[in-house]
């Protein structure tokens, strides 16, 4: 078959595999193709069982691979034959040398900026898709026409505003699609057939056009600023608990306000996953390095006061169970960052238990999606095993901790869950997800986030 354009996406992680599959599955004219140098990954991509879990990317996935989605190793090969390339490798926090703990480490991203260059006989347009600090693609720029001006690249920003558990949908119906270019001819044309592609089913009004440094940073600064509404009403679920106010309702009234909104109000553990924490510490490096350091302090304190709520979870828990957890037997519901994703990274679950297992408790670990993720993670570490079975898990313990918001662990019977636990039984609800009277009624002493605690006498 012979296709209008071939595409090829540079990393098939979170954000490359669920784009692309998306893309091939609205444009049939245009041919696919992921490539990544972890075997094991693109092994998966071409298995029935793919490397990542959201709803509805293995109907996606299945319509369109070998069709016009193939996923390879072949990394010169792709590149060569390639029109447009989408960048969508790791940017991690670096961890070493200037910048270390907030600056974005770039080794990735210019390994594959001269992959392309060397691999190249053909005029390309290259697009960011990689999270990045602003005016990184003037380094692209600059790397890709090292060699002369042939062949051309033209180097475009299009951020990816996903959610993981929702980006199959979020690439289905985008609040917007961000499109930066360079302020030259060929970069107005460029942008004119990313466009295109996004066109076959977004509607043009919700594609948005900007220079390319704007898109560079709109995509820190809105991870900043949803991370910033976590932590806001995570502070006052604090005050909340000391007033006998309660946090919910507070969340309530306030997001009836139409200068406000209700999203991202939810009171818990607080935020993690891949991008919030390490974008947010891009954004106070790049200020650092401006000289705005009253601006970067400010959303330090964001971060400080995510960590700061998992601290206090733990406190609260060992404060309630008279004063130690040691020995103590803890059934944990959730590992994974939050609901609908396999994903730990950065999870506040996994904060939470490290601290639970240096004050030496024994943890039993339940996650629909995310137990292999977690069995990596803490791997070595005594004092927590793993379980399929949450009702298994409950024998004998003295609490239950629930750090992840999945409906499965809404409809427990927790009676049942109860009546296996050692006596008093406590529950810390950490995402606010549960009926708390309920389970009050059932025996527990129940404490929730940023409400007034259920006591048995």
């Amino acid at each position: 078959m012979e296709f209008e354009k071939r595409i090829l996406c540079i990393g098939a992680g979170y954000v490359g595999g669920p784009t692309m599959a998306v893309i091939a599955d609205k444009c049939p004219q245009y041919r696919v193709e992921l490539v990544d140098i972890n075997e094991e990954r693109i092994r998966r991509w071409n298995s029935e069982d793919l490397p990542i879990y959201e709803p509805g990317l293995d109907e996606i996935v299945r319509r369109a691979r070998g069709r016009n989605l193939f996923f390879t190793t072949e990394v010169a090969t792709a590149i060569e034959h390639s029109d447009i390339i989408f960048v969508s490798v790791n940017t991690p926090t670096k961890a070493f040398g200037q910048g270390a703990g907030q600056a974005a480490d770039l080794q990735y991203w210019e390994k594959t900026a001269y992959q392309i260059l060397k691999h190249s006989h053909s005029d390309k347009i290259v697009v960011e898709k990689s999270t990045l600090p602003v005016r990184t693609a003037e380094a692209m720029q600059r790397i890709l026409h090292s060699r002369g001006t042939s062949p051309r690249f033209d180097v475009l920003s299009n951020p990816e505003f996903l959610a993981e558990g929702t980006a199959v949908e979020n690439l289905l119906q985008p609040d917007r699609v961000l499109v930066g270019c360079m302020n030259t001819e060929s970069g107005h044309k460029a942008c004119d057939q990313l466009e295109a592609i996004y066109a076959n089913w977004v509607d043009r009004s919700r594609i948005i056009r900007t220079n390319i440094w704007s898109a560079e940073l709109s995509k820190l600064v809105a991870n900043a600023f949803l991370a910033q509404r976590i932590s806001a009403i995570n502070s006052i679920s604090a005050l909340c608990e000391k007033t006998e106010a309660d946090v919910d309702e507070v969340a309530h009234s306030i997001g009836l306000d139409s200068r406000i909104g209700k999203k991202f109000l939810k009171a818990g553990i607080g935020f993690g996953g891949s991008c919030f924490k390490k974008d947010i510490l891009n954004l106070v490096y790049i200020c650092r390095q401006h000289g705005l350091d009253e601006v970067a302090d400010f959303w330090e304190r964001v971060v400080e006061i995510n960590e700061y709520q998992q601290s206090r979870f733990v406190a609260n828990m060992i404060s309630e169970m008279f004063n130690t957890i040691a020995g103590k037997s803890i059934l944990v519901l959730g590992f994974a960052f939050k609901a609908d994703t396999g994903d730990t990274r950065e999870s506040p679950a996994a904060q939470v238990c490290r601290r639970l297992l240096e004050e030496h408790a024994q943890l039993r670990l339940c996650d629909p999606k995310a137990l292999e993720n977690a069995r990596k993670e803490l791997i070595g570490v005594q004092g927590v095993s793993f379980h399929e079975d949450p009702y298994e898990a409950a024998e004998n313990v003295h609490a239950v901790a629930l750090l992840t918001d999945w409906q499965c662990y809404r409809e427990l019977d927790y009676a049942k869950v109860f009546d296996r636990m050692e006596k008093p039984a406590f529950l810390f609800d950490g995402r606010n997800l549960l009926d708390h009277r309920r389970l009050f009624e059932i025996g527990f002493n129940v404490y929730p986030v940023g409400k007034s605690p259920l006591r048995q006498l």
